[in-house]
């Protein structure tokens, strides 16, 4: 264990030293000049030597202060050095945490143009499903997807999860072109269990006997499941924001309007401190203004190019949220109110 007296001693009298002069020094710390000089009288009795020699209201360094105090500048010079290259460090490098799908379906094709329009700044994305721990992690800040209630941190919604059934063109032929919801109980769905396949379907108006459990291949990630509903292996819940590309270009089609709204959505997430970090204001403004422009595009896209709305139940009755995306655009239209914040 180190022996050493207290460090604001130590701060106080270094900058009393430099300054040989107790006012100048309690101006720079912001504190009293009493406590400058309670500070100074505590280190004189832990060393049991004299570091000032008092003539009046002034101060002048002793023999030993002064060797002292060249020694203690030179430290916290080394000590102010290693500091600065930290935040030099932290200032040139964005490190970004985000979720499978978020990073696979959504950022690899974005997050080029924030780094372009940011020559001098460095960009780290890590995906990965686990809640981001920014006490331990390197991460400034994260895109999760949840309720929006982490305690400690401030969140923006980005993204509210709606699904609907989507699938490959060649599928779509190959079962006559033309699908009912009642159909995809026969059909194979990728990833089955996943229990939003149960509330489409009630809430579309199909009726699923009770205790059914569909067999096929479950997928971790929405990622995992769009590129599966791709390559032509079922019909996924995906969510149309982020294959909007592959419904553009023909690898998707959606052959219902109808979405059900999961409760939960992708949210940016950060500590309340690193909020007015320019690096962070930055890319919290570029990534606001690029879903926005994303969602804008998508509603006007797609509104015309899928199937007329079947008959739903009403979505406040419904279990759950069902809209058609014809909905979604007119209440986007109207106003949506703001998301709450944690």
């Amino acid at each position: 264990m180190r022996s050493l007296p207290p460090l604001s001693a130590v701060r106080v009298f270094e900058a009393a030293a430099r300054h040989e002069n107790f006012t100048a020094a309690a101006v720079e710390l912001s504190i009293t000049q009493a406590a400058v000089s309670y500070q100074v009288n505590l280190l004189e009795k832990r060393l049991g030597v004299l570091l000032f020699h008092r003539q009046g209201k002034r101060v002048a360094l002793s023999d030993v202060g002064r060797r002292l105090a060249g020694k203690l500048s030179g430290a916290f010079s080394v000590m102010e050095a290693a500091f600065d290259v930290i935040r030099t460090d932290d200032a040139a490098m964005l490190t970004i945490s985000t979720t499978v799908t978020f990073a696979n379906a959504w950022f690899a094709w974005k997050l080029g143009s924030f780094q372009m329009a940011n020559p001098n700044l460095g960009v780290r994305l890590h995906a990965g499903d686990a809640p981001v721990d920014f006490a331990r992690d390197e991460a400034d800040l994260a895109v999760r997807f949840g309720s929006g209630e982490w305690p400690g941190l401030s969140s923006e919604l980005l993204l509210k999860e709606t699904c609907t059934p989507m699938c490959s063109p060649t599928f779509l032929a190959a079962n006559g072109g033309r699908l009912d919801p009642a159909d995809l109980l026969r059909l194979p769905q990728i990833s089955p269990r996943d229990p939003l396949w149960l509330r489409w379907l009630r809430a579309a108006g199909v009726e699923v006997p009770e205790g059914l459990v569909r067999q096929g291949v479950n997928m971790d990630s929405q990622a995992h499941c769009g590129h599966a509903a791709i390559a032509g292996q079922g019909v996924a819940l995906l969510t149309p924001f982020f294959w909007r590309s592959d419904m553009a270009e023909g690898r998707l089609v959606c052959p219902f309007p109808d979405e059900v709204d999961s409760g939960s959505g992708y949210w940016l997430v950060y500590p309340d401190h690193r909020r007015n970090l320019p690096k962070v204001r930055r890319f919290r403004e570029w990534l606001l203004a690029e879903i926005s422009n994303d969602k804008t595009l998508l509603a006007a896209r797609f509104d015309g190019m899928r199937p007329a709305p079947s008959q739903l139940r009403d979505a406040r009755t419904a279990p759950t949220e069902v809209r058609s995306r014809r909905k979604t655009q007119q209440n986007q239209a109207g106003g949506t109110p703001k998301a709450a914040k944690t």
